[in-house]
């Protein structure tokens, strides 16, 4: 079936225009000018991790405009390219056109996804848990399966990670991993991630070679950030240090640097150990637990309100999605019903489609409550 350019085109520009509506350029300009004027000082690189906050935020933000900008120049280059090819009857230039218009359906839809995130945290950065549960060793190996598989997805778009705790099961794999993803919208995006993920397959550990469903929870909150104030008195945390280990609990340090913290009212517990001192993971650990107290502090707003109208409507992400290597292949969401078949692929980090579809679910059930 022969492609409607002109359908497709005007479609394209239709969106752009939304997505032109709803960010504000004249925000992101604004916000590149002081960085600039920042990047500029004489004095940047006496602080070097100050320095390198903001030649890394300036070079997002820059990106992050031509993004938009640059996509109605696409869009125009295009309509020449079909014109040419429509005109000289030119089959190769159709096909780059052809090419070219699945790009540009990709690259306009992630733009239309980023104007979903209207959420009062959508825009910070994110700090991931991933916990191994029911399911013994291939609970645990699943949950470093998809530790790398989150790793991997930050690695395609060129996103800064920390990894700042790791705790090793027993025999193979992880009881629990934190780790940041250091880029604006980070939460927004990974936020339809939190929820109970289910692994069906035949278990490598199990030497009659049985098939075995095994479960992880991973766990998103936004990134604390310094105009967040959220206060933590000193007789309301219990702080433990104790020794750094490895695979298989191997100590991988000879000190006491890594830092367990509690905070005794809600029984919510931070460990880290991947920073070089005990002051580092201590500092570490706070900002993880301020930053699930302020989640905490939003979902118990949430629940008042929902309460106040008489909601009691269950939260929209406890088990969320299947991995299924076996009787058949595949990977789906149980709440928006997108599946694929490469498994492999989502475990190598292929995963915005499920990400998008989460987020466009997501802000319709959002509109649906309202």
């Amino acid at each position: 079936m022969a492609v409607d350019f002109a359908s497709e085109i005007k479609d394209l520009r239709q969106t752009m225009a939304s997505v032109r509506e709803v960010t504000d350029l004249e925000r992101l300009r604004a916000q590149i000018a002081q960085l600039e004027q920042e990047a500029a000082a004489p004095d940047l690189w006496d602080d070097q991790e100050r320095a390198q906050q903001v030649t890394s935020s300036l070079a997002r933000a820059n990106a992050e405009l031509e993004r938009i900008t640059g996509m109605d120049s696409r869009i125009d280059d295009l309509e020449v390219l079909v014109e040419m090819g429509t005109e000289e009857d030119d089959a190769d230039t159709m096909a780059e056109a052809d090419r070219e218009l699945v790009s540009l359906r990709k690259a306009v839809g992630e733009l239309e996804v980023r104007t979903l995130l209207a959420g009062e945290y959508d825009p910070r950065e994110a700090v991931v848990t991933i916990r191994a549960g029911a399911g013994g060793v291939d609970a645990a190996d699943f949950a470093e399966m998809l530790l790398r598989m989150y790793l991997r997805w930050a690695e395609r778009h060129g996103y800064p990670t920390k990894v700042m705790d790791t705790s090793y099961a027993e025999e193979a794999g992880l009881k629990s991993a934190t780790f940041e993803v250091n880029v604006p919208y980070a939460y927004g995006h990974l936020a339809v991630e939190a929820g109970t993920h289910r692994l069906v397959r035949i278990s490598p550990f199990d030497n009659q070679g049985r098939r075995q469903t095994s479960f992880a929870a991973v766990e998103v909150v936004p990134l604390i950030e310094q105009t967040d104030h959220i206060e933590i008195p000193e007789n309301e945390l219990k702080v433990d240090v104790f020794r750094s280990s490895g695979p298989g609990g191997q100590s991988v340090n000879t000190t006491d640097s890594a830092v367990r913290m509690t905070h005794i009212p809600t029984g919510i517990v931070v460990s880290m150990q991947n920073e070089k001192s005990q002051i580092q993971n201590r500092a570490a650990a706070l900002r993880v637990l301020q930053s699930r107290l302020l989640l905490l502090k939003r979902q118990e707003e949430a629940a008042a309100k929902k309460e106040l109208a008489g909601d009691v409507k269950a939260s929209w992400g406890d088990q969320m999605r299947s991995y299924v290597l076996h009787p058949y292949q595949m990977v789906k969401d149980l709440r928006t019903e997108h599946e694929v078949g490469n498994t492999a692929g989502v475990f190598d980090g292929d995963i915005d489609a499920f990400i998008e579809s989460g987020i466009r679910w997501k802000r319709s059930a959002e509109r649906a409550e309202a």
